[in-house]
């Protein structure tokens, strides 16, 4: 199993905030076994006419299965362009942001919804348009949102072992023996492949409790089943090992 792009599921060093973040969970990349390379395709389905389309709107909450995907990091050109800062690189990880239709957007205690008309790679960012946003200051306001997409909308993955991460995180792991081994609170990227992060309760040397953690690569020599359904991996990994 190997792992596309981001760190920690987000763009840039382990563990480090972007603007607009709040507790929802960010969509990291996905991992497969062993190594196939996805690339995102733009399927968007530009529209003529985005005045024409619903305006960025207020809302009271987001979906249920909203999901953190990246940021707006400013706009990009003059006619109501955004450029995205995606969490998974926008050539792999960042696919949602090419195909969902409705986005949601977040800052503080704001919440707000649109709909994403046209959006496309750029470099290593997603420039996208949203319905009602149609000149540079309309862009520039939105500057600092964190984008969220439903986790229903996410694309479909092309083979049975490939995960998203988040879809990983917080499934209970355990080894062929039956031995529990902690839970999955997080995926980490080392460059050549992904790595579960699993926590487990321990006992510290002054004898009160602590936090374990295991890193096991998330390739398929140690990963042997991935079972969503029951929220649970079995790897083969010896319960003394960390």
């Amino acid at each position: 199993m190997s792992a596309r792009d981001p760190q920690n599921g987000r763009e840039g060093a382990i563990g480090q905030p972007k603007p607009g973040q709040d507790q929802a969970a960010t969509f990291g990349a996905f991992a497969c076994k062993p190594g196939a390379h996805r690339v995102a395709a733009d399927v968007s389905s530009a529209k003529s006419n985005p005045k024409q389309e619903e305006s960025v709107e207020a809302v009271d909450s987001l979906p249920e299965d909203a999901v953190e995907v990246g940021y707006i990091a400013d706009g990009y050109g003059l006619k109501g362009w955004i450029k995205i800062v995606p969490h998974a690189n926008g050539k792999s990880g960042g696919d949602s942001l090419l195909t969902a239709r409705r986005w949601w957007l977040t800052k503080g205690r704001e919440r707000k919804s649109a709909r994403a008309i046209q959006s496309k790679v750029h470099v290593d960012t997603i420039v996208a348009q949203l319905g009602g946003c149609v000149d540079r200051n309309a862009a520039e306001a939105l500057k600092g949102y964190a984008v969220h997409i439903a986790r229903s909308d996410f694309p479909k993955l092309d083979d049975a072992d490939e995960f998203y991460w988040v879809d990983l995180i917080g499934l209970d792991v355990e080894n062929e023996a039956g031995v529990a081994l902690g839970r999955v609170a997080d995926m980490i990227d080392n460059g050549a492949h992904s790595i579960l992060r699993i926590e487990y309760p321990s006992t510290g040397k002054d004898g009160k409790p602590v936090t374990g953690e295991r890193l096991i690569p998330f390739v398929g020599v140690y990963v042997k089943t991935v079972d969503r359904v029951a929220k649970r991996i079995v790897v083969d990994w010896d319960a003394t090992e960390y």
